[in-house]
């Protein structure tokens, strides 16, 4: 077996020493966090552990196949925790309100894939190399030789298949196909986990991408594509903003487009951007640091401030001296 960083021998050390867990993930957790978190939750019971998990947002509707035993729900008022770990969180502040209450613990754990991540906690195992944190979870669960068992084995075929793309991202490696080869030797439900996740969509979410491709714009010789999603468009659609994943890759998927851009109205002078490149010397992991934000090269995101124009005009200036830079 490959050599394993020695962080992988800390987290495995705390498991062991502790008794309860709480896993934690990001606000409006995507595929890769939830079937991260469920994974390791499983495994950890499978080892005799109390697990709680938990976030700030509820599962989105595509994902609750993956929490057939209802694990997620919120801890109890005061309720203490041996061991915090979290999973797929770039940052602290992506925990959202869930960061107020677990600092009564004695060990902090922090799994992730984000090249942005400032390692927040206490053991840090942040790998950028990893297109995905589930391939995080199953590296840790191969060398602490714990079963992978059918359910596991959907939960991170689901994580890792979301996190690029159904295997089709850049950062997909030659690894992450024998991950996945190995997960569905397993027991992982290919068909079902496809059905779920990419071929099953509310009308709500058609209505969505109806106005996508009615309002999206174009700029710099049209190598930025973006669009905006307000709150009186959600309402219009009947869409919850669980439909909005993936609605970036319509536009992404323009040929000259090089770096797509979603607006989302949070509150009226606070927008929520996520950024996708196509190329690999366009880093919008910088675009978005530029404004407190983060990720990775070819995906990253950020909360801005300002009135909505502002931002906007803010935002695209800085993609067009990306695109200036990089050539």
């Amino acid at each position: 077996m490959k050599r394993h960083p020695q962080v992988i021998d800390r987290i495995l050390e705390a498991i062991r020493e502790n008794e309860t867990f709480c896993i934690v993930g990001h606000v409006r957790p995507d595929g890769d966090c939830i079937g991260s978190q469920l994974a390791l939750a499983l495994a950890l019971r499978n080892e005799g552990k109390r697990v709680t998990v938990w976030n700030q947002d509820s599962v989105p509707q595509k994902y609750k196949f993956l929490d057939a035993e209802n694990l997620f729900h919120k801890p109890k008022h005061g309720e203490k925790f041996d061991c915090v770990i979290a999973t797929d969180c770039a940052s602290f502040e992506r925990l959202g309100k869930v960061g107020e209450c677990i600092g009564d613990r004695k060990i902090f754990i922090n799994i992730d894939h984000h090249i942005s991540n400032p390692r927040y906690a206490d053991v840090n195992w942040v790998s950028p190399r990893e297109p995905s944190c589930g391939e995080l979870i199953y590296r840790l669960m191969k060398v602490a030789r714990w079963p992978i068992t059918k359910p596991i084995a959907d939960l991170l075929f689901t994580a890792i298949s979301t996190d690029t793309g159904s295997f089709q991202y850049a950062t997909t490696r030659p690894g992450t196909f024998h991950t996945g080869a190995e997960l569905v030797t397993r027991g992982a439900e290919l068909a079902k986990i496809c059905n779920e996740v990419y071929q099953s969509y509310p009308l709500s979410r058609a209505k969505l991408l109806k106005h996508v491709y009615s309002k999206f714009r174009l700029a710099d010789h049209d190598r930025i594509a973006w669009f905006w999603l307000k709150k009186i468009d959600f309402h219009r659609t009947g869409a919850e903003t669980d439909d909005t994943e993936g609605l970036i890759d319509h536009i992404r998927a323009i040929e000259p487009v090089v770096v797509a851009c979603v607006f989302e109205e949070v509150e009226p002078e606070i927008t929520r951007i996520s950024l996708r490149s196509k190329r690999a010397d366009v880093d919008v992991n910088q675009v978005a640091a530029q404004f407190g934000g983060g990720g990775h090269p070819a995906a990253a995101g950020a909360r801005i401030a300002g009135k909505p124009l502002s931002v906007q005009r803010k935002v695209i200036a800085a993609i067009k001296k990306a695109l200036k830079a990089a050539k």
